[in-house]
């Protein structure tokens, strides 16, 4: 306990430079990889995004991980990340590196083993209903548990107007 208010102003000076220098490369590498960093996760993408925040966390704070060895460990993960979302684009890696989409409504029919599947209740499903403004359930054409865990509500007051099959393409049904 005595050692929680001592510090050299050595130590202080090394955390603020470590600091301000993996702000910058998380900032930089986040520019040249893409928003996908930290944007709607995917399961690699959260471990990814936990991975960088503990390499952040050790590289400021603990005194044997150098700020080298740290920003090699960030450039690492970064490029980790770029290689995944190039991978995505191939079926195979897609599958095995994404959650799939699952249709939890066909239009006014509620898919109860699909809303099982994804761990999603009636509750939450009429409550992304509701934010979406879905006045009447003839109006769905579909709701996607998104792969990212979104729920998406596609639906329309126009009742001529007809999904077109291509936005469920790859979505389980």
């Amino acid at each position: 306990m005595e050692k929680w208010f001592e510090a050299s102003s050595t130590s202080i000076f090394a955390i603020a430079i470590t600091c301000f220098v993996i702000y910058f490369l998380v900032f930089l590498f986040t520019r040249i990889v893409g928003k996908r960093s930290f944007a709607k996760m995917s399961s690699l993408d959260f471990a990814i995004t936990i991975a960088i925040g503990s390499v952040i966390a050790s590289t400021i704070i603990l005194k044997n991980v150098s700020l080298i060895q740290g920003s090699v460990a960030l450039l690492l993960l970064y490029l980790i990340q770029l290689i995944a979302a190039r991978l995505r684009r191939i079926k195979a890696f897609k599958q095995l590196l994404d959650n799939t989409s699952l249709l939890l409504m066909d239009k006014t029919e509620i898919l109860h083993h699909n809303l099982k599947k994804a761990n999603v209740t009636e509750d939450d499903l009429k409550a992304k209903l509701r934010e979406a403004n879905v006045l009447n359930l003839s109006e769905v054409r579909a709701v996607v548990f998104e792969s990212t865990g979104d729920i998406s509500v596609l639906h329309t007051t126009d009742s001529t107007k007809e999904l077109e099959n291509w936005l469920l393409t790859d979505v389980d049904r």
